[in-house]
């Protein structure tokens, strides 16, 4: 990323995106590190415990009073998945010295107090606070079971955890139920210590500052962080193809089946397949969406996902269980039908505008450009919103129908009902 992105400090980098068009200034730092079942809790426990307190505002009441005091400044911990690393960090907002009494120096103190909850956590005899892990490990275990509640989401992770079984990307970004709760305040604390020594720290800045003194901010805040030299980040491994689909079928409490389909691809033209999707099930005027929803009624919802990392397409949609096959039977010639080419001049462009339009509109947001230059990174990225438009732009049909044709089912995951195993 030209001019974007820069070198802080040893295993530290800087993404600096001037916009004075928001009032706000916009900051990120989060740690990249591998997507591993055996650590995932791990780094999604650590950000909810360092936000508990630190040496100097020992507890929440006492942090909240310190942000309210920067004319409401926002900061809260996160935790993502993107490509096969797990981010975990901070993100803060504050309003921008323009619109403050002069001599504020918002930016500075917020960076200043990012920088404390990273590297100055309360700790009780050298480990993270007992009862703070307790807590935060009890929110985050509850947060893990309520996830099956919202089954649309539930059946696509199943979807990716079996696809993917063995490799990162089927791993969850919240851990696992056991691991989490055999995290202890010393393994938590012993994984901190590694993070902060070893891990690239990615930080983001988006607003009207100028850049050296967002630099300055960063590097004076961050003052006390341990490095360890330079650590690359993970490349993302290709999905290995399946020479025969694989199906899975699982039984719930549900009144309303879940068929998900993944994909491989062996095309290497991502943006011609960034079109395919789009054309195919990514868009409200896609294949799967006029055809398969609207026009036979097949399913509830139906929309589709182009993986670019990994090279993959998913699907998700919602049917009656009776409904299974003919879904199936349609979802599949649809596809066909973007393997030869079988599509009005319409569909092409409309899926180009759409896509050009949701380009071009992640400007309009600084927590967007946030997410997708983070993303970027993750994967081993490099381009700019701008690039990949004008890669998008040049692709023709011949491109979109070659990368189609590439495209091949390697994993069925249907979540039905108890009392409708008999149509799966």
């Amino acid at each position: 990323m030209p001019n974007l992105r820069t070198r802080l400090l040893d295993n530290v980098y800087l993404t600096y995106l001037p916009a004075a068009k928001f009032k706000t200034d916009f900051l990120s730092a989060q740690f990249i590190t591998p997507l591993r079942r055996e650590t995932a809790g791990l780094g999604a426990l650590l950000p909810a415990v360092l936000q508990r307190g630190t040496e100097r505002y020992p507890n929440m009441q006492q942090l909240s009073a310190a942000l309210d005091l920067l004319y409401g400044a926002n900061l809260q911990h996160s935790v993502r998945k993107r490509g096969e690393s797990q981010l975990w960090g901070f993100i803060a907002t504050c309003v921008d010295d323009a619109y403050l009494p002069e001599g504020e120096g918002l930016l500075e103190q917020l960076t200043e107090l990012m920088g404390e909850v990273l590297c100055r956590p309360l700790l009780e005899d050298g480990l993270l606070s007992e009862a703070y892990v307790a807590s935060e490990r009890t929110n985050l275990i509850d947060l893990i079971r309520s996830s099956i509640n919202e089954k649309r989401a539930f059946a696509a992770r199943r979807l990716l955890e079996e696809m993917c079984a063995g490799e990162a990307y089927g791993v969850s970004h919240l851990g696992e139920e056991e691991t989490v709760a055999a995290i202890t305040p010393a393994a938590l604390t012993a994984y901190y210590r590694r993070a902060l020594a070893g891990d690239r720290l990615e930080l983001y800045y988006c607003g009207r500052a100028e850049r050296e003194r967002v630099e300055a901010a960063f590097r004076h805040a961050l003052r006390h962080l341990p490095r360890q030299g330079e650590s690359a980040i993970a490349p993302v491994a290709p999905h290995p193809a399946r020479a025969e689909a694989r199906v899975i079928r699982e039984q719930m409490d549900v009144s309303q089946g879940k068929l998900c389909l993944g994909y491989s691809v062996g095309s290497e033209d991502k943006s011609a397949m960034v079109v395919c999707n789009a054309m195919f099930g990514g868009t409200s005027n896609s294949k799967l969406f006029l055809n398969v929803r609207e026009k036979l009624s097949l399913c509830y919802y139906a929309s589709s996902t182009y993986h670019r990392s990994k090279n993959m397409v998913t699907v998700s949609s919602g049917i009656e269980s009776a409904n299974y096959q003919k879904a199936m039977d349609e979802i599949g010639r649809q596809l066909r039908a973007m393997q030869e080419g079988d599509w009005e001049d319409w569909e092409f462009t409309a899926a180009k505008s759409s896509l050009s339009n949701s380009y071009r509109s992640l400007s309009d947001s600084a927590s967007r450009m946030e997410d997708f230059y983070m993303g970027q990174t993750a994967i081993g990225g490099r381009e700019t919103t701008e690039e990949l438009l004008e890669e998008l732009l040049q692709v023709t049909p011949e491109r979109v129908a070659a990368a189609a044709k590439t495209i091949r089912l390697d994993t069925v995951y249907f979540l039905t009902g108890k009392e409708d195993g008999a149509h799966a």
